[in-house]
């Protein structure tokens, strides 16, 4: 295999090569190979590396050698466990039916019919932004590395230890909401047999702890067979939608279509307006994860296109079949005035096929579909932890960020990961509202990132600054679609602060934005006595900006 000649940095914008795409129902995208390139376009032979052993394909060994980053995954991601690996893990159509109780009361049917959608159409500028950087750097840091790559300069450090560290909050966030979901699910399960037994608060912690430690050997010592596992979810994710489809539409009792598109209910305290906008906030957070699948980019096979074909199609399939959840469960779950009453809405809807049996499977169906789903958020936090700490970017990075050689997985990542989800477990204690503040609290972190990357692409196109090639890219429409992706999401961040339910006291009050404050504290001091010293920032290693002699990183 011969080697890459070095890569040459441009000063001026390249003439661009692009072969449009067309996808259904999306519009056109480019896929480009040498937008605002960094190197020689005609550079396309890979470096040397072992490619039977790891699966690169050569435009991988091109990239790794690009971003400055030595190969210490074995690339066993093909595209179609790729996208069960991040459809399962978005599961829009699993979490529609178990998160959206807030906008029952903020806008009622109609409202949170409406909402759905509108929310939808706007998140898709965020996804298609960040799909284009997944294609031009294709690394397990994702945000952080992009942030670092693409701000300007005398930010570079400062904004993506920032990034890192708001990422991995909003993952950790993430992966403690999904066993909140579980937690809740069982309760569902158990009310449905026995209505009076009553949950307690330590009894939601032990199941989660318990949801945390199985999900530990599944990404560690089963971590090998996860590619199989995220097919064969992909196939239980589709199978499952109909499963419970059916049954609700056959044995339901449906309410009017005026009521379901037409009827507006404002019932949670909020004027309509921002009532609206507050029931964003868990619209979103049923399609958020379309950025799990780049925190694996470097187990993927030909991720440059891999990884952004993956979070595309895996958001149109995701929200599609999400309309088609939401609509059912607004014709099927019954008056409006029990569903606000009820603690678990979802539950009155399975409720209504009149049959418990039928009602206990159909949440079974759900709580194997969302597990599996935590599996993958699992295997993706510890995978961006273990990319920020090879960065030096966290306190113990040497011990977070050390490798397993002989399996080829950041055992350790997983486990400080599990460990701090965990602790996020005892929230349950102090507030009767953890979820929404769990939500919350994801939201600011990974929003944030989406905003600061964003934003630092932007500014570039506008600036008219050369960008890296995207094979998955945006092409002329990049400037508007990244702008409207920017702003929207300031909006849902300023709006993640927000209570779900007015008037506040002390235990429905919103304290995500606190939580989020306490930890950017953290990571300022964190920057001043160990960050300044030791964190690395990833431009430092990209090709056509390191230093003379510097190798390529590894953990």
């Amino acid at each position: 295999m011969a080697s890459s000649s070095s890569f040459r940095q441009r000063t001026q914008e390249p003439e661009v090569m692009a072969e449009s795409i067309e996808m259904k129902g999306t519009g056109t995208f480019t896929v480009s190979e040498t937008p605002g390139s960094m190197y020689s376009p005609e550079d396309e032979s890979p470096v040397h590396g072992d490619v039977e052993l790891w699966g690169d394909t050569e435009h991988d060994l091109r990239d790794m050698k690009r971003l400055g980053k030595k190969q210490e995954f074995e690339r066993n991601f093909s595209f179609w466990s790729a996208l069960g690996f991040v459809s399962v893990y978005m599961a829009t159509w699993e979490f529609v039916l178990v998160s959206l109780s807030v906008g029952f009361a903020n806008g009622g049917f109609a409202g949170l019919f409406w909402c759905f959608l509108t929310t939808v159409l706007c998140y898709s500028t965020i996804v298609a932004s960040l799909a284009e950087m997944a294609s031009m750097a294709p690394t397990s840091g994702g945000q952080y590395h992009w942030v670092s790559e693409f701000a300007p300069p005398e930010y570079q450090r400062i904004l993506s230890y920032a990034s890192g560290w708001m990422s991995t909050l909003g993952w950790l966030a993430s992966v403690a909401g999904s066993n909140f979901v579980l937690t809740t699910q069982i309760e569902a399960m158990v009310e449905i047999t026995r209505p009076d037994f009553v949950f307690e608060s330590w009894q939601y912690v032990l199941l989660m702890v318990a949801f945390v430690v199985i999900t530990i050997l599944f990404n560690t010592w089963g971590a090998k067979a996860l590619p199989a596992l995220e097919t064969t979810s992909l196939v239980g994710h589709l199978a499952g939608f109909f499963i419970v489809l059916i049954p609700l539409w056959v044995l339901c009792p449906t309410n009017d279509a005026s009521e379901v598109f037409g009827s507006f209910e404002w019932k949670g305290g909020w004027s309509p307006g921002p009532g609206y906008l507050v029931s964003q906030v868990t619209v979103m957070y049923c399609n958020l994860g379309s950025d799990s699948v780049v925190h694996i980019s470097e187990e993927v096979e030909d991720a440059s296109i891999t990884v952004p074909r993956c979070m595309w199609y895996s958001y149109i399939g995701n929200v599609l079949m999400g309309i088609v959840m939401l609509v059912t469960m607004l014709f099927c779950i019954g008056p409006l005035e029990d569903v606000i009453d009820s603690d678990v809405p979802y539950v009155l809807l399975f409720n209504n096929t009149g049959s418990t049996t039928l009602s206990v499977i159909l949440n079974v169906i759900l709580f194997v579909l969302i597990y599996a789903g935590n599996i993958t958020a699992l295997a993706t936090c510890a995978r961006e932890m273990w990319a920020f700490a090879r960065d030096r970017g966290l306190p113990f990075s040497s011990w977070i960020g050390k490798m397993d050689t002989h399996w080829n997985i950041p055992f350790h990542s997983v486990y400080a990961t599990s460990a701090v989800c965990i602790l996020l477990s005892f929230i349950n204690f102090g507030s009767t509202l953890a979820f929404n503040i769990v939500v919350s609290v994801s939201l600011l972190g990974l929003l944030s990132t989406y905003m600061i990357s964003i934003g630092c692409v932007l500014r570039k196109r506008i600036r008219g600054e050369p960008l890296p090639p995207a094979r998955w890219s945006l092409g002329r429409y990049g400037i508007v679609v990244n702008t409207f992706g920017f702003v929207y999401s300031g909006v849902i961040i300023v709006f993640s602060c927000f209570p779900s339910y007015l008037p506040v006291d002390a235990a429905s009050a919103n304290y995500g934005p606190l939580i989020w404050v306490a930890v950017m504290v953290i990571a300022v001091a964190v920057y001043v006595v160990h960050g300044k010293r030791h964190y690395t920032a990833p431009v430092q290693f990209v090709e056509g900006r390191k230093a003379a002699g510097i190798e390529l990183q590894s953990s």
